[in-house]
């Protein structure tokens, strides 16, 4: 049942015609407040009931009370709930006209559908750095002098031909330098021909939607899995269906339903996002043979294999067959810095030349001076050494946010044991609201994101993802203090 206050903002909103719809709940919602329209002290609803009666998704609402906290319109009271503060920010206490009052500003075009489901279900942040955004590497420790030096000693001899688009795939130096990396790294068997360089991959996951599906095909993701690329297929048309993942990674049907074969099947084998599993051999060999009896094909995102602190390298799903039907996506985000933008795919040679071909009408090649950087760092043995240097550090702050966790809160929290990758899981009671409790750490300056976003299906699991490879030790105990302060706060927690 709705009430009183969601009335009033249903109103104001629809007369809110301009910018995204985070922003519009977040205009409507600060006018309100100013204008005194909704009173100081005054308890809103929770995000959760807000987003049903709005018919909104929970993000934006929470994107819109991040916004507002942040600002200081509203505050949080543990055990109770959000309110209006009593004492507006400084400089903000004049009367905000609302919307219907005869604002004269021309309205902005209206955006499509599918481009309001997407920021309906956003997911990136603001912020992309610190303690403890997921995903990061230690940008501090790269060899920026090294690559630098590179750098300047191929700018001086590049042609002008160098300067303009890059050819279909990307720079011959860097596909080569790949080809002969994965096999060593990786056992992925590939000739330079099927290399294609993409800016992100993001950009590489758009390609494939484009090329190889059409609208209403399926596609089967993990769930949990990174939003990013249940996003990229959906906004391209495709019906995103959700598997559930258990310790041996993803869980396939046997057979799919009638007339839903996937097209696409995509999965983190070698360290599932966000809940770390390694896909099983025999669940490797089930999701082989079914694509191949559906004309599937398997998205295997390799996005952070090569930080695996103990025990032997898991093989890449592609190696394991030669004609396997398998697009395999590598990143140098995770390995190097994400502001790079260089990711790779190796595709099967019957798909190389004509997504090549797609690749440089859609988007364009370019970047030739970092991808000849690139290849150099890599051919002459830079490359691997920075990922042994980086293995050595992101296992001792692992170790260290494991032990933090067990100490302070106990063994049942660390939710991840694969030893492996660039953020820890801490798992927390199914009744803790972990969407809430990520908000509330971050009014004190600590990123964390909430595991059940990941989830496309209600689920009970409930923890917080802690990125720990771009934090140094101290703010690693520091940052932690934080996250055990709020949670504390939260009955039957305290320890």
């Amino acid at each position: 049942m709705r009430s009183l206050l969601t009335d009033l903002l249903m109103q104001r909103l629809a007369k809110q015609t301009s910018g995204t719809l985070n922003k519009r709940l977040y205009d409507t919602l600060r006018q309100a407040i100013l204008a005194r329209a909704i009173t100081p002290g005054c308890r809103l609803p929770s995000s959760r009931d807000l987003a049903q009666q709005l018919s909104l998704s929970r993000n934006t609402v929470l994107a819109t009370y991040e916004q507002l906290l942040a600002e200081g319109y509203i505050e949080t009271r543990p055990g109770s709930g959000t309110f209006v503060t009593e004492q507006l920010p400084d400089g903000n206490m004049e009367r905000v006209p609302d919307a219907q009052e005869g604002a004269s500003h021309a309205a902005a075009p209206a955006l499509s559908r599918r481009g309001m489901n997407l920021l309906g279900y956003a997911g990136a942040s603001a912020r992309q750095w610190g303690a403890f955004m997921p995903g990061i590497p230690d940008i501090a420790s790269f060899p920026h002098d090294l690559w630098r030096r590179t750098q300047t000693r191929l700018m001086r001899r590049m042609k002008p031909e160098q300067l303009s688009y890059s050819p279909m795939g990307g720079s011959p130096e860097l596909q080569l330098a790949l080809t002969e990396y994965l096999r060593v790294a990786r056992s992925v068997e590939c000739t330079p021909e099927q290399v294609l360089i993409t800016e992100g991959t993001h950009q590489g996951m758009d390609l494939l939607a484009k090329m190889l599906c059409n609208p209403g095909d399926t596609a089967w993701i993990e769930d949990p899995c990174y939003w990013g690329m249940r996003n990229v297929l959906t906004i391209n048309g495709l019906r995103v269906t959700p598997i559930a993942v258990d310790d041996q990674g993803m869980a396939p049907p046997e057979t799919p339903p009638p007339g839903r074969a996937p097209r696409l099947v995509c999965v983190t084998p070698s360290h599932q996002y966000p809940l770390g599993a390694v896909m099983s051999l025999a669940r490797r060999q089930r999701l082989l043979a079914l694509a191949q009896e559906h004309n599937s094909w398997i998205v295997e995102d390799d996005y952070d294999s090569e930080f695996r602190f103990s025990g032997n390298p898991v093989p890449a799903l592609q190696g394991l067959n030669r004609n396997a039907p398998v697009i395999y996506i590598g990143t140098f985000s995770k390995t190097l810095y994400p502001g790079l933008r260089v990711s790779y795919m190796v595709l099967p040679p019957q798909l190389a030349q004509e997504l090549k071909i797609a690749h440089a009408e859609l988007y364009r090649g370019g970047h030739w001076l970092t991808q000849s950087t690139l290849s150099e760092f890599i051919r002459e043995g830079h490359y691997a050494a920075h990922i042994r240097r980086m293995r050595l550090l992101y296992a001792r702050r692992r170790a260290l946010l494991t032990q933090l966790i067990e100490s302070h809160l106990g063994s049942e929290y660390v939710g991840d044991r694969s030893n492996a990758g660039l953020h820890m899981l801490l798992k927390l009671p199914a009744q803790v609201d972990d969407v809430l409790l990520s908000t509330q750490i971050l009014r004190h300056g600590v990123m964390v994101k909430p595991l059940s976003s990941y989830y496309l299906r209600p689920t009970a699991e409930r923890g917080l993802l802690l990125g720990y490879a771009s934090v140094e030790e101290s703010e690693i105990v520091r940052a932690f203090d934080v996250v055990v302060a709020c949670l504390r706060t939260l009955p039957g927690l305290a320890r």
